[in-house]
């Protein structure tokens, strides 16, 4: 079998690629960039119908936690792990957690530049495990006196951009009686559902988890059957889910003013972005809108602030939105360009202090 996607141009310090010891899974710990200091990215377990459709994702997701974290502002590189598990594959407990112990050993051999944390398909329990392997690890669970599951400043983080969004489309940031479609129910998007329709939002739901239809008759939501959900009309478009959903197709249906949502990469191709506009789409770029998450674990690792400090910096997001539109309409690009040149304005600026420190 070959890979199904093809893969991006290498472009990373440092990638790791082991089959663990004890799980006998694919294992990849992706360091794209540690110019702003130890990169920081979360470990996704997931299917994938070949191991290098697993690498190809750590390295994308990677590279994007660069442009994340430069974007935030915070001294943090880019990395990301992935566990890949072969289609059909159910992890027993002894198992899942070998493979986490395994993950241990593949962020420890990258010597601190690494900090892993937890992600798709992974939890702050698994990272408790990970934890017995090496310390650079984040994101442990409260129990233990750690930073906890980082979901909640993840969805206040999008909250925050979709205000700023809505905005911009509408000349108001209210949420009352606007149409906002919530494709991908998962840990940020089930909390983000709940918080818009408690201020009067008309939802629209989707997951490819029939059982998540609970929750839309729970909160008084419309549900839209997988795949149709971008057809519905809308004011704002959230993609939730897992990345890629944004092809050219789905473009071209789109019935929305903007897209502005948590999922990693949720535009197929970056010329996705290009087609937006040219639809009169706006589009929140995915690294400033679900950043809230790693503003939270980096500089709860680091005790950068109490946690009422650290959650303000964490809604402030919204402001860095609004900074964004603005340039982008200055200059004539999109906000995917003029989000991008903030980020490469600080790597630029830590390359230059990087070299001058050797």
């Amino acid at each position: 079998m070959t890979h199904t996607l093809p893969l991006p141009d290498f472009t990373h310090e440092r990638v790791e690629v082991i089959t663990g010891r004890r799980s006998g899974l694919i294992i990849v710990a992706a360091l794209h960039s540690s110019v702003l200091g130890s990169a920081l990215g979360g470990a996704r377990l997931w299917t994938y119908p070949h191991w290098s459709d697993a690498l190809g994702d750590a390295l994308r997701l990677s590279a994007a936690m660069t442009l994340k974290n430069a974007a935030a502002g915070l001294d943090a590189g880019g990395g990301k792990s992935v566990i890949a598990l072969p289609e059909g594959t159910v992890l027993d407990a002894e198992r899942r957690r070998a493979a986490f112990l395994d993950l241990g050993d593949a962020v420890e051999s990258l010597h601190g530049l690494y900090r892993t944390a937890e992600d798709v398909g992974s939890t702050t329990e698994d990272m408790l495990v990970v934890s017995e392997r090496t310390e650079h690890v984040v994101g442990l669970p409260d129990a233990v006196g750690g930073s906890g599951e980082p979901a909640g400043p993840t969805s206040l983080g999008v909250y925050e951009s979709l205000r700023a969004t809505l905005e911009r489309v509408t000349g108001s940031a209210d949420l009352s009686g606007r149409r906002v479609t919530v494709s991908g129910l998962g840990q940020v998007g089930s909390r983000l559902a709940v918080r818009l329709a408690a201020e009067g939002a008309l939802l629209t739901v989707t997951d490819v988890n029939p059982a998540k239809r609970d929750l839309a008759l729970e909160l008084g939501a419309d549900w839209a059957m997988p795949g149709e959900e971008h057809l519905v009309p809308a004011d704002v478009f959230v993609p939730a889910g897992i990345g890629g959903l944004l092809t050219e197709d789905v473009i071209d249906g789109l019935n929305a003013k903007a897209v502005c949502g948590p999922a990693n990469n949720p535009l197929a191709a970056r010329a996705g972005a290009d087609r937006l506009a040219a639809r009169g789409i706006l589009y929140a770029p995915d690294f400033v809108v679900n950043a809230g998450g790693v503003i939270y674990l980096d500089l709860e690792a680091k005790k950068l602030g109490s946690r009422p400090e650290i959650m303000d910096r964490v809604g402030r997001i919204g402001d860095t939105l609004r900074t964004i539109f603005d340039e982008a309409e200055a200059r004539g690009v999109t906000p995917l360009e003029a989000a991008e040149g903030l980020a490469a304005e600080r790597l630029a600026a830590g390359d230059r202090g990087h070299a001058l420190a050797h």
